[in-house]
């Protein structure tokens, strides 16, 4: 799959390791940078949906996308855990939950630019699924810039595979490649955040770690089990 993020921010907090314990599986273990786990909500919007070597579907291939992730490893691969992500199009939630085994959640979204950034909102309406909320609005406050390997921002988005289970709880990859991101400084306004309420995880106080980002493309493969 090919698909492009744009006005995107990453929302980081610190949290315990024995936190996000019981929430991910035992297969996969917990990174940490420096002894710290940390939490991410991310906002953003995508286009250009497709199959590879096909034209986007115009109904299916554009929408606002907010995930709450945090970041393991298995055999030495670094990648994301995602706990929940927000789609505006329960079309795409749908084929989400089918072939990549994802908790993909349907929400109420917008996304749009203004003076003052990007103002964001969603609002999960997912059936049977517990509530989340998140509102507010960021923009960046530097010139673009990579991370440098070894640094945080590195670790914290470098990262070029995601982790899910299935219903038997075999644990399965999905590679996904990308150039370097193009990150900003950032600063946001959150006016509403549940996202980590259906967790139980309380975040901690104050603003999180933030880093925008323009635009990126990506290319995503079939998941593929990991055998441990």
């Amino acid at each position: 799959m090919r698909q492009v993020w744009h006005d995107l921010v990453f929302a980081h907090w610190p949290v315990a390791v024995e936190q996000l314990r019981p929430l991910i599986p035992g297969g996969l273990q917990i990174d940490t940078y420096d002894g710290q786990a940390w939490i991410a909500i991310v906002p953003f919007r995508m286009s250009g949906i497709r199959p590879r070597l096909l034209p986007p579907v115009p109904w299916l291939s554009a929408f606002p996308e907010l995930n709450v992730r945090t970041y393991v490893s298995t055999e030495d691969k670094p990648g994301v855990w995602f706990f929940s992500l927000e789609a505006a199009n329960p079309i795409a939630v749908a084929i989400a939950r089918r072939w990549y085994l994802l908790p993909y959640f349907y929400a109420r979204m917008s996304c749009q630019t203004n003076s003052e950034g990007v103002v964001y909102s969603s609002h999960r309406i997912h059936r049977r699924a517990p509530a989340a909320t998140f509102r507010g609005h960021y923009r960046p406050t530097s010139g673009v810039f990579q991370a440098h390997k070894g640094s945080l921002e590195y670790w914290l988005t470098e990262r070029y595979c995601l982790y899910t289970v299935d219903a038997q709880q075999h644990i399965y990859r999905g590679e996904i490649d990308h150039p370097p991101w193009p990150l900003q400084l950032a600063e946001a306004t959150i006016e509403e955040n549940t996202m980590t309420t259906p967790l139980d995880i309380r975040l901690p106080e104050g603003m999180p770690l933030l880093h925008f980002s323009r635009h990126q493309e990506v290319v995503a493969w079939p998941l593929s089990q990991v055998s441990l």
